[in-house]
């Protein structure tokens, strides 16, 4: 048993913009998170991941940096910085900060050289090619839409955006990237800070000579291929040599397209990379021709067949981070539960049960505790997401969706869902802000809000409180192995965990229809409940699970 502080902690991630705004302009800040650290004390959880707070233009809220070794002017000043990772070390709360290399800002000092001139020191630093033919060097599309090329009048060349034209691609394969990179890590190790997340790294390393992709039927743009591409894990190891290894860090990779065998190598046990990685098969369930824009449901046997696998096959072999929701992603209630009224409370209750008990570490995103819910805009001026607001425009141009269906693809699976601000108390704004609003309140939030909540000991706050207490006391949360059971049933999701004398049974309705099913022998006598979302207390052989219920049995071998 390889034991690590980051594997048995629970991780609470704020999107800054979002969280609390301390001075009334209507945007998140750093002092807010100061003034809100004694909540997430309370809470439990044990690391804060920050995303991106740097010197930004904002075209993808932060995830652009023109500096990263200054914060936005909107956040605050790196001494407010410096007070809330000194705040947050008092509470005994460690900091993981957003690490964005696979692009910077166009107006990062880099780039503004770069395309300067052919001959500049830092052309090299991104990935420049001419044009084919009189268009774009290849078929690739960019993520956030169109085409992966932008033309650059100034040198006559195009450069290579993997997401916005406001994001060019660094080139990795200079080492003097790698060099700057690794020095501006090293920077933020030695203000102390505890690790870092690392955005799209799994797309750092692009294939030998930029050849055109597989178009996807339907599809308008080629694959780039560049997901787990060539160099990837040398790059990593590398990085791990020159910095992760000198520091006592957690490290996670978000590893779009990473499969299982992939997962290995970038979260061996040996420790030559990375900490743990975030797998996309979960949430890429029910994508269709067009991605993720679709209004289709994740059916439970896709969700568990899913969750199985990633639990049993890196058994032993690397770490699992287990997450519902993050920024990129619509709220986990309203995705994988029912935010209706009468099953909001249970259901949000029910999924932390379900992923709080399974081996890894666990990712709370902020309001997840609160069972907050997609937005659900109607307009499309209430949204500020680059991805929505192009990809609406560019299906709608082309034919391919109505405006109404992809008003109701936006609302079920656009990113805004995730980034209404978060919602404190029934007063103005939520107590969010005494301002205006970056982006709209959700309007439920005189019925979902902190406030409510605290001193409420039924809330899905309190719930969320006990299951990460109950971490901290039972080693077989942490570390016992995983079985599965029920694996063709479609409405419960059901495991154990064991290890050494000790095991848990965990136990989930998905549905909101009752469910039958016998409990496993072992749990019928002797045994202790440590959770139940219901108040259940009957656990004979047979039991019928009412909508939404869960609970976890335990006991000593």
């Amino acid at each position: 048993m390889d034991k690590k502080w980051w594997k048995e902690a629970v991780v609470y991630q704020i999107y800054p913009r979002s969280f609390m705004d301390s001075n009334g302009d209507g945007i998140g800040d750093l002092n807010g998170i100061t003034s809100r650290l004694d909540y997430l004390k309370d809470l439990g959880v044990d690391v804060i991941w920050l995303s991106p707070v740097y010197q930004s233009p904002n075209d993808d809220n932060g995830y652009d940096i023109s500096d990263y070794r200054a914060i936005m002017q909107e956040f605050g000043t790196m001494e407010d910085f410096d007070r809330m990772l000194s705040e947050m070390h008092k509470r005994g709360i460690r900091l993981v900060m957003d690490l964005v290399v696979n692009h910077t800002s166009d107006e990062h000092k880099w780039f503004v050289e770069s395309r300067k001139s052919k001959d500049n020191p830092y052309r090299d630093y991104y990935i420049w090619r001419d044009a084919k033919e009189g268009k774009e060097p290849n078929n690739w599309g960019s993520c956030f839409s169109g085409s992966a090329w932008k033309y650059d009048p100034q040198t006559e060349m195009y450069y290579l955006h993997l997401f916005s034209t406001k994001q060019p691609d660094l080139n990795w394969e200079n080492p003097a990237v790698r060099k700057e990179v690794f020095d501006m890590m090293n920077w933020w190790c030695e203000k102390g800070i505890d690790g870092f997340r690392m955005d799209v790294i799994s797309m750092i390393s692009k294939p030998e000579g930029l050849p055109d992709g597989k178009i996807p039927e339907g599809g308008l743009y080629g694959d780039s291929g560049c997901v787990n591409g060539p160099h990837v894990h040398e790059y990593l190891q590398e990085m791990n040599r020159e910095v992760l290894s000198k520091y006592d860090l957690m490290t996670v990779g978000e590893c779009a397209g990473v499969t299982i065998e992939e997962a290995e190598k970038y979260a061996s046990a040996d420790g030559k990379e990375l900490s743990m990685v975030f797998q996309f098969e979960l949430v890429d369930l029910a994508s269709g021709t067009y991605g993720k824009w679709t209004d289709k449901r994740v059916p439970l046997k896709d969700f568990k067949r899913v969750m199985t696998a990633w639990q049993t096959e890196l058994e032993g072999k690397a770490w699992n981070s287990l997450f519902l929701g993050n920024h990129d992603q619509p709220r986990c209630l309203s995705r994988f539960g029912d935010d209706s009224p009468e099953y909001r409370v249970v259901s949000a209750k029910m999924l932390a049960t379900c992923l709080h008990m399974m081996q890894g570490t666990p990712y709370v995103y902020q309001g997840e505790e609160l069972g907050m819910t997609n937005a659900y805009f109607t307009e499309l001026k209430d949204y500020r997401d680059i991805e929505s607001i192009q990809y609406f425009h560019e299906y709608t141009e082309a034919g391919i969706y109505t405006p109404e269906y992809m008003m109701k693809c936006l609302m079920l699976r656009g990113r805004d869902n995730a980034r209404t601000p978060m919602q404190w108390e029934d007063s103005h704004q939520a107590g969010f802000t005494e301002g205006t609003p970056w982006i709209r309140v959700n309007s439920n939030y005189k019925e979902i809000n902190a406030k409510q909540q605290l001193s409420d000991p039924n809330s899905i706050f309190h719930y969320y409180q006990k299951l990460i207490r109950l971490r901290k006391e039972k080693p077989v949360i942490v570390y016992g192995t995983f079985e599965a059971l029920y694996r063709e049933h479609d409405q419960i999701f059901a495991y154990t965990r064991t290890l050494e004398g000790e095991k848990l049974l965990t136990v989930c309705n998905f549905s909101e229809h009752v469910a039958e099913m016998e409990i496993p022998e072992e749990f019928q006598k002797n045994a202790e409940c440590l959770i139940t979302n219901l108040g259940r207390k009957d656990f004979g052989k047979k039991v019928v699970l009412k909508p939404y219920e869960a609970f976890v049995l335990y006991r000593n071998l």
